[in-house]
């Protein structure tokens, strides 16, 4: 089997020096939309180095580190790369990202499941620099036909959305371009810019990296419930429950209460077709 579970969550943790600075942040925010307009004050946020502050989902590009792809070369796996989708992604922040930063991140595969028809991988990587921890990220690989050897299936937790109407409910569109601009932040899959390499893996062309509908979901929520302050997340996650094609507009309703805000995203254009579910981010 290309995956041996035991070995690759006995594996030693892999650890790396990353830094990044204003330009690698500005890219970022740029891939997830941000900068529209041009001169709004609270667009310069992402944009301008002079006010820059930092979305945290950006430490899942920080540096490239381990990343998803990257990952996906820990030993005891050995699998191809149009098998592999992105489930799900939790950053936990233990303070607030530098715009300039030069930290170790250490990697590991925390876990292997078997979900039948397919394995899920759970990539780890936790950052530190000389004041202490940053961030904790666990990024849920699925990978198709590679489960059935009758493992843990692990945890399925689901989130209810709440029985009322969202205390906010915004759309955000997803430029042409925008997967060729994400993907200059470090995710190289040519799944989100080969048209040839999405139709092996069944799409009729490239899609949106999830990582991407994830931080223009972050951002959204952070500018519109939050008071656009990035400092007061403290952890999100998701899983990611569908997928999204450039050209596309994403619905982003969100619900508010005591600490918490639950998000559902969906495919404007196909009828609401779920993009992230089971969405939290947990602030201050």
């Amino acid at each position: 089997m290309p995956i041996d579970p035991a070995k690759a969550v006995a594996a030693e943790p892999r650890s790396a020096e990353i830094s990044w600075d204003h330009k690698d942040v500005q890219l970022y925010h740029l891939g997830l939309g941000a900068g529209v307009p041009a001169t709004d004050p609270d667009e310069l946020r992402y944009t301008l180095e002079s006010r820059l502050h930092v979305l945290p989902s950006f430490a899942t590009v920080a540096g490239a580190g381990m990343g998803v792809v990257g990952g996906l070369s820990a030993p005891g796996i050995d699998i191809d790369l149009a098998a592999v989708l992105h489930g799900g992604q939790s950053i936990t922040l233990h303070r607030p990202l530098p715009t300039r930063g030069r930290a170790v991140s250490t990697s590991r595969v925390a876990a292997v499941y078997d979900k039948g028809k397919a394995a899920v991988l759970v990539l780890r990587s936790e950052a530190a620099d000389e004041d202490g921890p940053l961030w904790t990220s666990d990024a849920s690989i699925f990978v198709r036909g590679e489960g059935g050897w009758g493992g843990d299936r692990g945890p399925s937790e689901r989130l209810p959305l709440p029985d009322r109407a969202p205390d906010a409910d915004v759309e955000r569109p997803i430029r042409e371009e925008q997967a060729l601009l994400y993907r200059l932040s470090g995710d190289w899959n040519p799944l989100h810019a080969d048209p040839e390499f999405a139709k092996l893996a069944g799409f009729d062309r490239p899609i949106l990296h999830g990582l991407c509908s994830y931080g223009m979901t972050l951002k959204a929520v952070v500018d519109t419930l939050l008071d656009g302050d990035v400092t007061r997340v403290r952890s999100y996650r998701t899983r990611f429950a569908g997928i999204v094609f450039p050209g596309e507009t994403l619905r982003i309703r969100m619900w508010a209460g005591d600490g918490r805000v639950q998000v559902a995203v969906t495919a404007v254009e196909r009828d609401d077709a779920p993009v992230l579910a089971d969405t939290l981010v947990a602030h201050s």
